[in-house]
Protein backbone atom coordinates (compact mmCIF):
# COMPACT_ATOMS: atom_id res chain seq x y z
CA UNK A 1 0.00 0.00 0.00
CA UNK A 2 1.35 3.45 -0.80
CA UNK A 3 1.22 6.05 1.93
CA UNK A 4 2.02 10.20 1.70
CA UNK A 5 4.66 11.14 3.57
CA UNK A 6 7.10 14.65 4.60
CA UNK A 7 10.20 15.13 5.73
CA UNK A 8 11.40 18.72 6.98
CA UNK A 9 15.19 19.64 6.63
CA UNK A 10 17.51 22.97 7.51
CA UNK A 11 16.35 25.60 4.89
CA UNK A 12 19.11 25.12 1.82
CA UNK A 13 18.66 21.53 1.62
CA UNK A 14 15.68 20.50 0.08
CA UNK A 15 17.99 19.89 -3.41
CA UNK A 16 20.12 16.95 -1.74
CA UNK A 17 16.93 15.43 0.39
CA UNK A 18 15.15 15.19 -2.69
CA UNK A 19 17.62 13.66 -4.40
CA UNK A 20 18.06 11.28 -1.34
CA UNK A 21 14.54 10.64 -1.36
CA UNK A 22 14.63 9.60 -5.24
CA UNK A 23 17.17 7.23 -4.68
CA UNK A 24 15.42 5.21 -1.89
CA UNK A 25 12.57 4.75 -4.18
CA UNK A 26 10.35 7.47 -2.63
CA UNK A 27 7.38 8.81 -6.11
CA UNK A 28 5.50 12.12 -6.09
CA UNK A 29 8.61 14.27 -5.22
CA UNK A 30 7.48 17.78 -4.17
CA UNK A 31 9.79 20.55 -2.94
CA UNK A 32 8.80 23.05 -0.64
CA UNK A 33 10.60 25.63 1.40
CA UNK A 34 12.09 23.47 4.54
CA UNK A 35 10.45 20.28 4.10
CA UNK A 36 9.94 17.50 0.87
CA UNK A 37 6.75 15.45 0.00
CA UNK A 38 7.04 11.88 -1.46
CA UNK A 39 5.20 8.67 -1.09
CA UNK A 40 5.90 5.04 -1.06
CA UNK A 41 4.91 2.03 0.98
CA UNK A 42 6.32 0.90 4.03
CA UNK A 43 9.84 -0.05 2.97
CA UNK A 44 10.45 3.43 1.55
CA UNK A 45 9.14 5.29 4.98
CA UNK A 46 11.72 2.42 7.01
CA UNK A 47 14.46 3.53 4.20
CA UNK A 48 13.89 7.36 4.57
CA UNK A 49 14.23 6.81 8.52
CA UNK A 50 17.11 4.74 7.98
CA UNK A 51 19.08 6.63 4.89
CA UNK A 52 18.49 9.83 5.04
CA UNK A 53 21.33 11.79 5.63
CA UNK A 54 19.62 15.56 5.84
CA UNK A 55 15.82 14.85 6.47
CA UNK A 56 14.94 15.91 10.40
CA UNK A 57 12.12 13.20 10.42
CA UNK A 58 9.98 11.39 8.30
CA UNK A 59 6.19 11.93 8.99
CA UNK A 60 3.06 10.18 7.30
CA UNK A 61 0.45 13.14 6.12
CA UNK A 62 -2.50 12.23 7.98
CA UNK A 63 -4.11 14.90 5.95
CA UNK A 64 -3.78 18.24 4.22
CA UNK A 65 -6.32 21.22 3.73
CA UNK A 66 -7.24 24.38 4.18
CA UNK A 67 -8.48 25.39 7.29
CA UNK A 68 -9.19 29.18 7.70
CA UNK A 69 -11.72 28.37 10.58
CA UNK A 70 -12.07 25.76 13.55
CA UNK A 71 -15.34 24.77 12.04
CA UNK A 72 -13.13 23.46 8.88
CA UNK A 73 -10.74 21.86 10.75
CA UNK A 74 -13.05 19.68 12.98
CA UNK A 75 -15.24 18.49 9.99
CA UNK A 76 -11.89 17.83 8.11
CA UNK A 77 -10.56 15.95 10.41
CA UNK A 78 -13.62 14.04 11.04
CA UNK A 79 -13.18 12.73 7.01
CA UNK A 80 -9.27 11.16 7.90
CA UNK A 81 -9.00 7.26 7.88
CA UNK A 82 -7.19 7.66 11.54
CA UNK A 83 -8.13 4.26 12.62
CA UNK A 84 -5.72 2.98 9.95
CA UNK A 85 -2.66 4.45 11.56
CA UNK A 86 -3.73 5.01 15.37
CA UNK A 87 -4.87 1.93 17.29
CA UNK A 88 -7.70 1.70 19.34
CA UNK A 89 -5.30 2.43 22.28
CA UNK A 90 -2.36 4.24 21.29
CA UNK A 91 -2.19 7.89 23.11
CA UNK A 92 -2.07 10.54 20.18
CA UNK A 93 -0.35 14.23 21.95
CA UNK A 94 -0.26 17.17 19.08
CA UNK A 95 2.16 19.70 18.57
CA UNK A 96 3.17 21.79 16.10
CA UNK A 97 2.97 25.64 14.70
CA UNK A 98 1.25 28.11 12.76
CA UNK A 99 2.28 30.83 10.39
CA UNK A 100 0.72 33.65 8.16
CA UNK A 101 -2.96 31.95 8.87
CA UNK A 102 -6.26 32.95 10.28
CA UNK A 103 -6.23 29.84 12.83
CA UNK A 104 -2.93 31.72 14.93
CA UNK A 105 -3.37 30.41 18.08
CA UNK A 106 -1.37 27.04 18.57
CA UNK A 107 -2.71 25.68 21.87
CA UNK A 108 -6.80 26.54 20.57
CA UNK A 109 -5.13 24.54 16.99
CA UNK A 110 -4.00 21.30 19.83
CA UNK A 111 -7.06 21.40 21.70
CA UNK A 112 -9.35 21.42 18.43
CA UNK A 113 -6.95 19.18 16.48
CA UNK A 114 -7.20 16.70 19.39
CA UNK A 115 -10.86 16.76 19.81
CA UNK A 116 -11.42 16.12 16.34
CA UNK A 117 -8.99 13.36 16.10
CA UNK A 118 -10.61 11.64 19.63
CA UNK A 119 -14.46 12.05 17.48
CA UNK A 120 -13.13 10.44 14.59
CA UNK A 121 -11.42 7.27 16.12
CA UNK A 122 -14.07 6.83 19.23
CA UNK A 123 -16.38 6.15 16.33
CA UNK A 124 -13.96 4.02 14.24
CA UNK A 125 -13.66 2.15 17.16
CA UNK A 126 -17.34 2.38 18.81
CA UNK A 127 -16.43 4.06 22.20
CA UNK A 128 -17.27 7.11 23.80
CA UNK A 129 -13.64 7.28 25.43
CA UNK A 130 -10.04 6.27 24.59
CA UNK A 131 -7.80 4.67 27.09
CA UNK A 132 -4.83 6.34 25.01
CA UNK A 133 -3.12 3.83 27.61
CA UNK A 134 -0.98 1.89 24.82
CA UNK A 135 2.44 3.30 22.41
CA UNK A 136 2.26 7.20 21.83
CA UNK A 137 1.53 8.13 18.23
CA UNK A 138 3.26 11.69 18.03
CA UNK A 139 1.22 13.86 15.84
CA UNK A 140 2.56 17.22 13.98
CA UNK A 141 0.92 20.04 12.34
CA UNK A 142 1.62 23.20 10.30
CA UNK A 143 -0.39 25.75 9.50
CA UNK A 144 1.00 28.03 6.51
CA UNK A 145 -1.11 30.27 4.57
CA UNK A 146 -4.19 28.74 6.15
CA UNK A 147 -3.34 25.16 4.48
CA UNK A 148 -2.97 22.47 7.60
CA UNK A 149 -0.80 19.80 7.09
CA UNK A 150 -1.35 16.66 9.69
CA UNK A 151 1.16 14.50 9.96
CA UNK A 152 2.03 11.31 12.20
CA UNK A 153 5.51 11.39 13.13
CA UNK A 154 7.37 7.67 12.09
CA UNK A 155 10.36 8.70 13.21
CA UNK A 156 10.35 9.80 17.29
CA UNK A 157 13.94 11.13 18.28
CA UNK A 158 15.37 13.56 15.13
CA UNK A 159 16.57 12.03 12.66
CA UNK A 160 19.98 13.97 13.69
CA UNK A 161 20.32 11.66 16.90
CA UNK A 162 22.77 9.27 15.04
CA UNK A 163 23.83 7.89 18.60
CA UNK A 164 27.25 8.32 18.05
CA UNK A 165 27.12 11.83 19.59
CA UNK A 166 25.46 11.77 23.35
CA UNK A 167 27.75 14.72 23.93
CA UNK A 168 29.05 18.00 22.44
CA UNK A 169 31.32 20.80 22.91
CA UNK A 170 29.73 24.42 22.98
CA UNK A 171 29.03 25.06 19.77
CA UNK A 172 27.84 21.55 17.95
CA UNK A 173 26.72 22.17 14.14
CA UNK A 174 23.58 19.60 13.92
CA UNK A 175 24.53 15.92 11.94
CA UNK A 176 22.40 16.64 9.33
CA UNK A 177 23.24 20.10 8.38
CA UNK A 178 27.00 18.59 8.55
CA UNK A 179 25.71 15.72 6.42
CA UNK A 180 24.42 18.73 4.27
CA UNK A 181 27.53 20.17 4.04
CA UNK A 182 29.34 16.89 3.01
CA UNK A 183 26.70 16.39 0.05
CA UNK A 184 27.73 19.52 -1.07
CA UNK A 185 31.53 18.68 -0.76
CA UNK A 186 30.87 15.91 -2.94
CA UNK A 187 32.73 13.81 -0.06
CA UNK A 188 33.39 10.17 -2.17
CA UNK A 189 35.13 7.35 -1.53
CA UNK A 190 39.00 8.23 -1.84
CA UNK A 191 38.93 11.61 -0.79
CA UNK A 192 40.80 13.01 2.08
CA UNK A 193 38.67 15.43 4.55
CA UNK A 194 40.35 17.75 6.51
CA UNK A 195 38.36 19.90 9.90
CA UNK A 196 40.80 22.89 11.44
CA UNK A 197 38.39 23.13 14.26
CA UNK A 198 36.90 19.94 14.63
CA UNK A 199 34.97 20.08 17.86
CA UNK A 200 33.65 17.24 18.15
CA UNK A 201 33.85 15.35 15.10
CA UNK A 202 30.67 15.77 13.54
CA UNK A 203 31.68 16.64 10.31
CA UNK A 204 34.52 14.44 9.72
CA UNK A 205 32.09 11.25 11.16
CA UNK A 206 29.00 12.47 8.90
CA UNK A 207 32.49 12.33 6.03
CA UNK A 208 33.44 8.96 6.47
CA UNK A 209 29.08 7.82 6.15
CA UNK A 210 28.83 9.73 2.57
CA UNK A 211 32.17 8.48 1.44
CA UNK A 212 31.63 4.99 2.44
CA UNK A 213 27.78 4.88 1.66
CA UNK A 214 26.97 3.92 5.54
CA UNK A 215 23.17 5.33 6.57
CA UNK A 216 22.93 7.16 9.23
CA UNK A 217 20.12 5.62 11.20
CA UNK A 218 21.44 1.88 11.07
CA UNK A 219 22.35 1.78 14.64
CA UNK A 220 18.85 3.44 15.98
CA UNK A 221 15.78 2.50 16.56
CA UNK A 222 12.28 4.85 15.21
CA UNK A 223 8.70 5.20 16.76
CA UNK A 224 7.02 3.34 13.24
CA UNK A 225 8.57 0.28 14.48
CA UNK A 226 5.72 -0.36 16.80
CA UNK A 227 3.47 0.97 14.54
CA UNK A 228 0.86 -1.70 12.61
CA UNK A 229 0.76 -0.09 9.45
CA UNK A 230 4.46 -0.47 8.95
CA UNK A 231 5.17 -4.33 9.33
CA UNK A 232 8.83 -5.44 10.64
CA UNK A 233 9.82 -7.10 7.81
CA UNK A 234 9.97 -3.64 5.84
CA UNK A 235 12.90 -2.39 8.56
CA UNK A 236 14.06 -5.48 7.92
CA UNK A 237 14.16 -5.08 4.68
CA UNK A 238 15.29 -1.94 4.52
CA UNK A 239 18.29 -2.54 7.26
CA UNK A 240 19.53 -5.54 4.68
CA UNK A 241 19.73 -3.04 1.64
CA UNK A 242 21.36 -0.38 3.20
CA UNK A 243 24.31 -2.63 5.14
CA UNK A 244 24.40 -4.25 1.39
CA UNK A 245 25.00 -1.18 -0.15
CA UNK A 246 27.97 0.17 2.13
CA UNK A 247 31.55 0.34 0.76
CA UNK A 248 33.55 -2.72 2.59
CA UNK A 249 36.67 -1.49 0.36
CA UNK A 250 36.64 2.46 -0.13
CA UNK A 251 40.04 4.34 1.39
CA UNK A 252 39.06 7.14 3.14
CA UNK A 253 40.82 9.44 5.35
CA UNK A 254 39.54 12.00 8.01
CA UNK A 255 41.67 14.23 10.31
CA UNK A 256 40.34 16.40 13.11
CA UNK A 257 42.09 19.31 14.63
CA UNK A 258 41.03 21.84 17.42
CA UNK A 259 43.30 23.59 19.99
CA UNK A 260 40.67 22.05 23.27
CA UNK A 261 42.12 18.89 23.87
CA UNK A 262 38.79 17.83 25.07
CA UNK A 263 37.54 18.69 21.95
CA UNK A 264 40.28 16.08 20.78
CA UNK A 265 39.24 13.16 22.99
CA UNK A 266 35.51 13.75 21.93
CA UNK A 267 36.14 13.67 18.58
CA UNK A 268 37.67 10.30 18.87
CA UNK A 269 35.44 9.00 21.18
CA UNK A 270 32.38 9.85 19.15
CA UNK A 271 34.20 8.24 16.16
CA UNK A 272 34.59 4.83 17.80
CA UNK A 273 30.97 4.75 18.83
CA UNK A 274 29.71 5.72 15.22
CA UNK A 275 32.36 2.74 14.34
CA UNK A 276 34.28 4.96 11.91
CA UNK A 277 37.05 5.32 14.11
CA UNK A 278 40.09 3.29 11.79
CA UNK A 279 39.06 6.10 9.62
CA UNK A 280 39.35 9.22 11.47
CA UNK A 281 42.24 11.07 13.21
CA UNK A 282 42.66 13.76 15.55
CA UNK A 283 45.11 15.52 17.33
CA UNK A 284 45.17 18.77 19.39
CA UNK A 285 46.75 21.94 17.27
CA UNK A 286 46.10 26.07 17.11
CA UNK A 287 45.35 27.11 13.29
CA UNK A 288 47.98 29.30 13.95
CA UNK A 289 50.25 26.32 13.93
CA UNK A 290 48.41 24.41 11.29
CA UNK A 291 50.51 22.53 8.60
CA UNK A 292 48.51 22.27 5.32
CA UNK A 293 49.04 18.48 4.43
CA UNK A 294 50.98 18.27 0.91
CA UNK A 295 48.34 15.96 -0.44
CA UNK A 296 45.21 17.20 -2.27
CA UNK A 297 42.36 17.22 0.36
CA UNK A 298 38.85 18.44 1.14
CA UNK A 299 38.78 21.06 3.75
CA UNK A 300 35.31 21.01 5.50
CA UNK A 301 34.85 23.29 8.67
CA UNK A 302 32.43 25.21 11.09
CA UNK A 303 35.20 27.60 12.45
CA UNK A 304 33.68 29.20 16.00
CA UNK A 305 31.43 32.11 15.57
CA UNK A 306 32.05 35.49 17.62
CA UNK A 307 28.09 35.33 18.52
CA UNK A 308 28.61 32.58 21.17
CA UNK A 309 32.06 31.31 21.47
CA UNK A 310 34.38 34.07 21.15
CA UNK A 311 34.36 37.89 20.38
CA UNK A 312 33.57 39.10 16.34
CA UNK A 313 37.67 40.20 16.61
CA UNK A 314 38.81 37.37 18.40
CA UNK A 315 36.97 34.87 15.70
CA UNK A 316 38.13 37.53 13.13
CA UNK A 317 41.54 36.84 13.78
CA UNK A 318 40.70 32.38 13.50
CA UNK A 319 39.13 33.80 10.22
CA UNK A 320 42.61 35.91 9.32
CA UNK A 321 44.64 32.96 10.16
CA UNK A 322 43.11 30.52 8.27
CA UNK A 323 43.56 32.19 5.13
CA UNK A 324 47.59 32.42 6.13
CA UNK A 325 48.02 28.98 6.84
CA UNK A 326 45.46 27.84 3.83
CA UNK A 327 45.96 29.66 0.97
CA UNK A 328 46.67 29.18 -1.59
CA UNK A 329 44.60 26.22 -1.73
CA UNK A 330 45.83 24.78 -5.18
CA UNK A 331 44.41 21.47 -5.85
CA UNK A 332 42.74 21.53 -2.53
CA UNK A 333 39.12 22.72 -1.62
CA UNK A 334 37.45 24.38 1.33
CA UNK A 335 33.47 24.60 2.59
CA UNK A 336 33.33 27.15 5.42
CA UNK A 337 29.73 27.77 7.39
CA UNK A 338 30.07 30.92 9.36
CA UNK A 339 27.44 34.01 9.89
CA UNK A 340 29.85 36.46 9.36
CA UNK A 341 29.36 38.22 5.78
CA UNK A 342 32.74 39.81 6.18
CA UNK A 343 34.28 36.22 6.14
CA UNK A 344 35.88 36.56 2.32
CA UNK A 345 38.04 40.11 3.10
CA UNK A 346 39.00 38.78 5.90
CA UNK A 347 40.16 35.01 5.08
CA UNK A 348 41.51 37.08 1.69
CA UNK A 349 40.21 35.29 -0.93
CA UNK A 350 36.71 35.75 -2.89
CA UNK A 351 34.85 32.25 -3.01
CA UNK A 352 33.98 30.72 -5.88
CA UNK A 353 30.57 30.01 -4.60
CA UNK A 354 28.59 30.69 -1.48
CA UNK A 355 24.59 29.51 -0.51
CA UNK A 356 22.57 30.12 2.57
CA UNK A 357 21.87 27.83 5.16
CA UNK A 358 20.83 27.62 8.37
CA UNK A 359 22.67 26.93 11.69
CA UNK A 360 19.46 26.24 14.17
CA UNK A 361 18.38 29.73 13.77
CA UNK A 362 21.61 31.61 12.72
CA UNK A 363 21.21 32.51 9.18
CA UNK A 364 24.75 31.49 8.27
CA UNK A 365 26.47 31.18 4.49
CA UNK A 366 28.46 28.35 3.22
CA UNK A 367 31.44 29.59 1.27
CA UNK A 368 32.46 26.92 -1.15
CA UNK A 369 36.58 27.36 -2.71
CA UNK A 370 37.59 25.05 -5.45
Amino acid sequence: MKYNFVAPCHFGLEKTLSFEIKRIGGENVEVNDGRVFFSGDARVCAAANISLSVAERVCVVLGRFRAESFDELFDSILKLPLSEFIGKNDAFPNSGHTLNSKLSSVPACQKMIKKAMAVNLGKAYGVNVLPEDGKICKIRFSIMKNELTLMLDTSGNGLHKRGYRPESNAAPIRETLAAGIVDIARVRAGDSVVDPFCGSGTILIESVFKALNIAPGLSRHFAGEHMKFLPESAWKAAREEARSKIVTDGEFAARGYDIDGECVKLTLENAKRAGVEKYIRAEKRDIRDFEKPQDKCKFITNPPYGERMLEISEARELYRAMGERLLPLRDSSLFVITPDKEFESIFGQKCVKNRKLYNGMMMCRLYSYF
